[in-house]
């Protein structure tokens, strides 16, 4: 069965279980003691510490093992922020970061007082560096940008933005969880954190790296290990496991980045030709070499991940299709791209073609098989379809406006009953949609723009919102 979700969690890399198989015998002691047991279990630990830090481009002693990413996230942003309270309490991040971020960030806010700016991205998912210096205040107490985001694959220009953040002192935290083990993080970044699962590594071991020179306070009960960043007893087995995978794909990095680039970029040209209204998000140039994300229109997300998953594919989405809060990803939000019916294909190491080409001879009978259940538009041209309905007001008698009434109705059911009804409404007619599902903020706008139709904006409704959108043609 192909597993195409290692964005989310990378299958166990094979040197990574020989190592954590060897390391059981020779690292249960504790790395502290003086024993010969203690011994070898601290030369294990420092080894790994060296690999790991090699890899990331820092001192050994710039760097601690962490129980998860998030951890290390966590700990990396309290740090900085306590060790630089005196400066302020200003946070800059991205619109776009991972959700340990974002949380963090707002739980520093609501505990201390701060506040935090988020920089807008462009239509593919990254920041300008121009614009995020211009976020920059006196009080900023630390800046967060990831190095390649999750859920698109778009590379972010950390480079830059680092030069403009040690201009103005700011340290510059990166989440490196999806590039690491793409390759070192360039730029003159202060604080990192990277998560092994995401390269083939264990789950339960991060890495948190913080350069010589930055004010860190770490929070929490004081211990001795770790540098005092990561209280507990370390799991050593799993630390070995995670530096000996990472050097091992960092060595196949190179050939396996062209292959799958390749194999991505297939997915990416053959999914808009096979599929109709389907919108292909992130960059197509500056991004990770294994990971696609599209959108397909009027298609329940997680109705179309579970015919995936019986054609025996495993994929993610950031579809609110697909989420217990019904609100579209924050990612998906912040592009300002059509959330409903998203699929992330994110390969893993040694991907054969096979696999790809068999997911592109699934991908359209499973679409369309959705989108006849639902009662989609047969054709991109919008023409009336069959099936479950929401009610619409007569067309007055001038035939220039018409209501939709969505109310109460989730992804993708507004935007199906705005195709439906569409050709209905005269050019130079409206339609309004009413409705309460969050989605359609950013889904009807996106409709407008794959069909050339002019959306007019929205407005407060009765128990939901109204949008308006104009038939141009």
């Amino acid at each position: 069965m192909p597993y195409f979700d290692t964005a989310s969690s990378a299958p166990l890399h094979p040197v990574a279980r020989q190592a954590l198989q060897a390391s059981l015998d020779e690292g249960w002691a504790d790395p502290a003691r003086l024993y010969r047991e203690g011994r070898r279990a601290g030369l294990l630990l420092d080894a790994a510490r060296e690999a790991a830090a090699e890899a990331v481009g820092c001192r050994p002693d710039e760097l601690v093992f962490t129980p998860s990413g998030t951890y290390a996230v966590h700990s990396g942003m309290s740090g900085v922020l306590s060790g630089r309270r005196r400066v302020g309490g200003h946070v800059a991040v991205s619109a776009v970061e991972h959700s340990s971020v974002l949380h963090a960030a707002s739980a520093h806010a609501a505990a201390t007082g701060g506040t935090v700016t988020e920089v807008p991205v462009d239509r593919y998912g990254a920041v300008a560096p121009d614009t995020y210096a211009g976020v920059l205040r006196e009080d900023t107490a630390l800046a967060c940008l990831q190095s390649a985001n999750h859920e698109v694959g778009t590379e972010q220009p950390v480079a830059a933005v680092a030069e403009a953040c040690r201009s103005r002192g700011v340290p510059l935290l990166v989440d490196a969880a999806q590039s690491l083990g793409w390759g070192p993080v360039g730029g003159a970044w202060s604080v990192l954190a990277a998560s092994a699962h995401k390269w083939g590594g264990p789950a339960g071991v991060g890495l948190l790296a913080v350069r010589k020179g930055v004010r860190f306070a770490p929070q929490g009960p004081a211990d001795e290990r770790e540098s005092g960043r990561a209280p507990g007893f370390q799991n050593i087995p799993a630390i070995v496991a995670a530096a000996a995978s990472l050097r091992a794909v960092r060595a196949e990095a190179a050939d396996e980045a062209a292959r799958l680039r390749a194999l991505v970029d297939r997915i990416r040209s053959r999914v808009p030709e096979l599929v109709p209204d389907v919108e292909v998000v992130g960059d197509p140039e500056l991004r990770l070499p294994h990971l696609v994300t599209f959108s397909c229109l009027y298609v329940d997300g997680e109705a179309l991940l579970h015919e995936l998953d019986r054609a025996d594919f495993s994929v993610s989405s950031g579809s609110s299709c697909t989420s217990s809060t019904l609100t579209p990803s924050h990612v998906l939000r912040a592009m300002g791209v059509l959330s409903e019916g998203n699929v992330r294909v994110s390969l893993p190491l040694g991907t054969p073609e096979a696999e790809v080409d068999r997911f592109l001879e699934v991908l359209p009978g499973v679409v369309s098989g959705v989108r006849e259940r639902l009662g989609a538009p047969a054709s991109p041209a919008g023409r009336r379809a069959e099936g479950p309905s929401v009610t619409a007001a007569p067309v007055p008698a001038d035939g220039s406006s018409l209501v939709v009434d969505a109310l109460g109705r989730r992804c993708p059911i507004p935007v199906i009953e705005l195709a439906k009804v569409f050709d209905e409404v005269p050019v130079g007619g409206t339609v309004t949609v009413l409705a309460d599902d969050e989605a359609a903020r950013l889904d009807i706008p996106a409709w407008c723009g794959m069909r050339g139709q002019e959306y007019l904006g929205e407005r407060p409704a009765d128990h939901g919102v109204a949008y308006v959108v104009r038939r141009v043609s």
